[in-house]
């Protein structure tokens, strides 16, 4: 694939970070004078000299944690919206909560750049599995996809038996949803009689695509590629490919942000090539998120990608710099785990396990019992399930036997197979 979205994917790296920053300072006094909670986050600054990424530096980094106290302070959004976004428009909440508004334009999560590096063009009917139920996920491709001329089924998830008689009706060209659950439609399908084999590309986030999975699916003839989102700010970066279909290493940075690798814990940028957390600012006039800190790791690698685009890449996702987990495209967070462990008197210690079992994520919850209590399985499953909304196993452990690490959440998973 040779072809670009548009000019902006080919510009000089530093033609690119010129108009960036010669952007921001105008962007960042109008964002500052239209949301007042921003103007407040953000102090007794001049936004005229926030120029470049040193002075950019020098501004706090906005963390999950921090912007769920400005919205519990502030409902709905903490103050950091547009007002003018707020009318006739979508609002959104990830788990938290967290509240988000829909931006303006066609393709406000600015997803449509990906979708075309994928092979996905003007045309191509996509069946949609992301959720169309309160979280944002599902608009995120949705909007981008209808912006680049697809015509979209709003599948959505589960009721995967509909699901496959309806691709086996409509004849999707394209997938876009988590990596796993395309596997699940397939064998489904194969079970079942229905051919989806129309399908022949997709683009993947809300989890990790594993190589042993891209591979199965090239074998079943869908070339895959993955882009890494946020509910928040939309497409961070996105994957490319050859002529081929076969992927470029890395992940190219969106167009229209500002992207910064900082120490973990800190405002601090990193050197090319360490890793750190993914802090980004997001020229978005509706949601103006500024040094975004997404809690996700990665780091910037060396050169330029063989498919001409001469955005920074990245190495993809490598892990977080909380503990804050995803899991099946669901975040889980250890405040859940601790309300759990609340719910349950006869539980001193929790820790919940993230693995793979075959192609899907799995969890385990692994529990010490209070003194002298024996708890129900079953019962912890069941609030496990209420509170994270994914289902998972729970083994009740000796007292004493859980690592003494400060683990709530570990992710055992295996990147690199």
């Amino acid at each position: 694939m040779t072809a670009y979205f548009d000019d902006l994917e080919t510009r000089d790296p530093q033609q690119r970070e010129a108009e960036l920053f010669a952007a921001l300072p105008e962007f960042l006094a109008k964002a500052m004078g239209k949301a007042e909670g921003l103007r407040s986050w953000l102090g007794d600054i001049d936004p005229m000299k926030i120029n470049n990424r040193e002075a950019l530096a020098t501004l706090p980094v906005l963390r999950k944690p921090e912007l769920m106290e400005l919205q519990a302070a502030n409902p709905p959004f903490g103050g950091l919206a547009d007002p003018d976004a707020l009318t006739g428009n979508h609002v959104f909440m990830s788990p938290g909560p967290v509240w988000e508004p829909q931006g303006f334009g066609a393709d406000p999560w600015q997803s449509a750049r990906g979708l075309f590096a994928a092979g996905i063009r003007s045309g191509d009917i996509i069946h949609n599995t992301f959720s169309y139920h309160m979280t944002p996920g599902a608009f995120v491709l949705d909007e981008g996809a209808r912006a680049l001329g697809c015509l979209v089924f709003p599948a959505g998830v589960g009721n995967t038996e509909a699901q496959i008689e309806a691709a086996s009706s409509l004849k999707p060209s394209a997938y876009t949803g988590t990596p796993d659950y395309l596997k699940v439609l397939l064998d489904k399908a194969e079970e079942a009689g229905c051919d989806i084999s129309s399908i022949k590309r997709a683009m993947v986030s809300g989890g990790a695509l594993f190589p042993s999975l891209r591979e199965e699916y090239r074998e079943r003839g869908i070339k895959v590629m993955q882009s890494y989102a946020t509910a928040d700010v939309g497409i961070i970066a996105y994957e490319s490919a050859d002529k081929d279909g076969n992927p470029h290493p890395g992940m190219i940075l969106n167009e229209n942000m500002i992207v910064e690798i900082v120490r973990p814990g800190t405002g601090d940028p990193v050197t090319d090539g360490e890793v750190g957390e993914i802090v980004v600012t997001s020229l978005n006039p509706a949601y103006p998120l500024i040094r975004f800190g997404t809690g996700d790791m990665t780091a910037v690698m060396d050169g330029r990608s063989p498919c001409g685009r001469t955005g920074i890449r990245i190495k993809g996702w490598m892990g977080r710099a909380d503990q804050r987990t995803k899991v099946k495209g669901m975040f889980v967070d250890p405040k859940q785990i601790a309300a759990l462990v609340q719910r349950h008197g006869d539980v001193a210690r929790a820790r919940l396990v993230v693995a793979r079992n075959g192609d899907q994520d799995a969890m385990t919850l692994h529990v010490e019992p209070s003194a002298g209590a024996t708890p129900d399985a079953q019962a912890l499953a069941a609030t496990l399930a209420d509170i994270t909304k994914l289902k998972g196993d729970v083994v009740v452990a000796e007292q004493g036997s859980l690592p003494n690490d400060g683990k709530v959440i570990a992710d055992e998973r295996n990147y690199d197979a």
